[in-house]
């Protein structure tokens, strides 16, 4: 034992003996030798990957020195050690290139907030009533090594999680391959399976797509909020900017066609509302005076020449005077954007958002697909992202309404990340399936409404605090690996889920010990990484310690920029669509839905953040409430007013939040933004504002199974006043929405 790590030990047990006989005293200083050298009042910037949404960007972490209160083998005090203070965008890494959206700055938060389970702890009464007792680690583990050691058939064990990526996910398939247990169960209710099925079926690649904007001068989005929260947003962003201002004396044009305004949409040149479920109708209609009026003759290295025979059964029915008919949008419009886009050198048609999510929306992303390869001209702006072909899987898994069904018949449940009791629609009845599961173990560090039902909770690190790697599917033309090691030392009794994984493991044996040789998750990833020093990219070392030093020192490993082109399936179907089915213009319920994605929130699961909580909306500057977005139109034809409490309803119940009037938004659609409506999250969401995605119908997109998030028909009604609604606006002065008359 070197002396250092042997005055560290000492200097600790012995104040955790003084502790232990003074019991009376809550909080004691405990001072020993820090993990490493930190000079007081000097920043130490380390490197960290961004766990806030999938986009896999690198941070650097500002750690300082300072006291924290730190929980250790059931003894509470303070301890000097090194505190991280602020995040921000890695430079070097080439997917976000040194910016950070403010989602990824509240991840701080997560570190240090105050309803962290901080302990293992295991239920001690009825199932869901949140009462629960301290258990150690020991005991803890033992009892979940005996329900899977006593698993019989192991396929009544499952494993449920949100998408994962690189080794995280490359450990969960291990563990329960090897061990006899069915693949794991991957849940998030704004799945992007359809585009990834829309994108196979006209590129052959099953992923996310990635757009070099900064070489566009021309681009047409169909509903997606490229810009706020769809795909890699940040990415998106700095491409975005440079389109737009990065070039002087060629500014690209932007055009937005959605039902609704997304902040993207408030950025666009020309926003068009169109009929929801007809985008696809739309972009056809656009190819239509193209291919008719012979816009795009193939240039060097065009598709277009290659899809005209192939579309030639698809397009009669979509001139412009029939397409208007369906969409609401002029002829006369559609031919001026055909003329506009084909006049350009480099154009691109997006695809994404809630065009997607309704049933018809494989239809709708395959007709986009198909413009963009009409108008790319030679010049794709549309490419993909290389895949990693070293350690880590390829292609990220599915995740549907069908994966649900798995939940079915479990003798034991494993809980990752995932919150379907919250997020699925209410038809699906998750709580009352995981009410007959025997037994569920999650890993989780909050309480929410799943890990509720949980017998054990093993609580996992901070992100700060644990080894991470990512995989980008997207938002780079290079192999990004983003891998950092922990910022800064745990604060609580938890131990990172990976290597409670490798632990069972090793207490299992056989098969499953062979397959999970490694000790700890970082030898796993250098195991995985290390090899990437024989290919070029951003790190040249000589031996592989220098190379797995040097991974850690810059937050991950890149390539030299390449691409992988979309490529033309050989043999190509008539390219058609319709439109939605549903609601229909009649009935009890007249009204499309839709629950978009929070910029702040996401699906929900950062609801707990009190800065988001905090940070205004976009477009409303709405903050710590719901509301709901109608048309002025329809808001005077049902005697609704601004800040008057609504009741949204459809088959499945109902909500009340306050109204907001927008002519941003189709006269046939209401919209609220999802993430409130908790009921147990802790102590800034719980209990506020109401939750879209309870009165959501469990339909599915046609052909692809994902979650028809967009296609719920609802009826509206005014249900009180402003003083019911309590919305609460930053450009209102933090108090509610006036009364007409105040305002006046």
């Amino acid at each position: 034992m070197e002396r250092r790590d042997f005055i560290k030990i000492s200097a600790l047990s012995g104040v955790m003996a003084t502790l232990e006989g003074c019991r009376s005293a809550e909080k004691q200083l405990i001072r020993f030798v820090p993990e490493e050298e930190l000079i007081p009042g000097i920043a130490t910037w380390k490197p960290g990957v961004c766990t806030l949404c999938s986009a896999g960007c690198g941070l650097q972490v500002r750690v300082m020195q300072g006291e924290a209160e730190v929980v250790r083998h059931g003894q509470q005090g303070l301890i000097k050690m090194g505190l991280a203070k602020k995040l921000e965008g890695n430079p070097q890494h080439p997917v976000n290139q040194g910016k950070l959206c403010a989602r990824g700055q509240a991840g701080l938060q997560v570190l240090y907030h105050p309803d962290r389970i901080t302990h293992p702890i295991k239920r001690s009464g009825p199932r869901g009533s949140g009462e629960f007792q301290p258990i150690s680690w020991d005991d803890a583990l033992k009892e979940l090594g005996a329900h899977l050691t006593a698993a019989n058939p192991k396929a009544s064990v499952a494993f449920l999680s949100r998408p994962l990526s690189g080794q995280r996910r490359q450990l969960v398939d291990r563990f329960l391959t090897t061990y006899g247990a069915p693949p794991a169960i991957w849940y998030e209710p704004f799945d992007e399976g359809t585009l990834r099925e829309a994108n196979l079926r006209s590129f052959g690649h099953d992923r996310l797509p990635t757009f070099d904007l900064g070489r566009a001068d021309y681009v047409i989005s169909f509903g997606a909020d490229f810009l706020g929260t769809w795909n890699s947003p940040v990415a998106q962003s700095i491409g975005y900017g440079e389109m737009r201002q990065g070039r002087p004396g060629r500014r690209a044009k932007f055009v937005q066609v959605e039902s609704r305004m997304s902040q993207t949409g408030a950025n666009a040149d020309e926003w068009i509302p169109c009929r929801p479920g007809t985008e696809g109708v739309f972009a056809l209609g656009i190819a239509h005076v193209i291919l008719s009026e012979k816009l795009a003759p193939p240039g060097p290295g065009s598709r277009a020449g290659s899809l005209i025979a192939g579309w030639s059964a698809g397009l009669p029915d979509h001139t412009p005077e029939a397409v208007e008919k369906q969409t609401g949008v002029s002829a006369a419009v559609i031919k001026r954007l055909a003329h506009e886009v084909t006049r350009t050198g480099s154009a691109a048609a997006i695809a994404g958002g809630a065009p997607l999510a309704m049933d018809n929306g494989l239809s709708t992303a395959l007709a986009v697909n198909a413009l963009e390869s009409l108008v790319d001209q030679g010049q794709p702006i549309l490419t993909f992202t290389p895949e990693l072909s070293i350690g880590a899987a390829k292609a990220p898994p599915r995740a549907n309404l069908s994966t649900l069904q798995a939940l079915a018949g479990p003798q034991l449940l494993l809980l990752y990340d995932a919150n379907p009791v919250f997020s699925a629609p209410p038809a699906l009845r998750i709580r009352e399936a995981l009410a007959k599961i025997p037994n569920i173990v999650s890993f989780g560090s909050f309480i929410d409404e799943t890990s509720a039902l949980a017998d054990l909770i093993l609580p996992d690190h901070a992100p700060l605090e644990s080894w991470l790697d990512s995989v980008p599917e997207s938002g780079s033309s290079r192999v990004v690996v983003s891998l950092a090691p922990p910022a800064a030392l745990p604060l609580h009794d938890t131990r990172p889920m990976p290597d409670v994984l490798l632990g069972l493991a090793h207490q299992l044996g056989g098969e499953v010990a062979k397959a999970l040789p490694w000790t700890t998750f970082d030898a796993m990833l250098r195991a995985a990484y290390v090899p990437l020093r024989t290919r070029a990219g951003s790190i040249d070392a000589k031996t592989d310690d220098d190379f797995w030093d040097a991974l850690q020192t810059q937050g991950g490993w890149w390539s030299a920029p390449t691409t992988d082109k979309p490529v033309a399936v050989e043999k190509r179907e008539p390219v058609t669509t319709n439109s939605s089915n549903r609601p229909g213009a009649a009935g009890d319920f007249p009204f499309y839905f839709l629950p978009y994605v929070s910029q702040s929130f996401g699906d929900g699961s950062l609801a707990h953040l009190p800065w988001l909580q905090e940070l205004p909306d976009v477009l409303t500057s709405a903050m710590w409430s719901s509301w709901v977005e109608i048309h002025p139109q329809t808001g005077e034809r049902l005697g609704i007013k601004p800040g008057d409490l609504v009741e949204i309803a459809s088959s499945q119940g109902s909500v009340h939040a306050a109204a907001v009037l927008s002519p941003g938004i189709a006269p046939d659609m209401v919209a609220m933004p999802v993430g409130q409506g908790h009921q147990n999250f802790g102590r800034y969401a719980t209990g506020r504002g109401a939750n879209p995605l309870s009165i959501l119908e469990p339909s599915g997109v046609v052909d692809t199974g994902a979650l028809a998030w967009a296609a719920t028909p609802v009826k509206l009604s005014r249900a009180g006043g402003p003083e019911q609604a309590k919305l609460l606006l930053f450009a209102g002065g933090m108090s509610q929405f006036p009364h007409q008359e105040e305002r006046r």
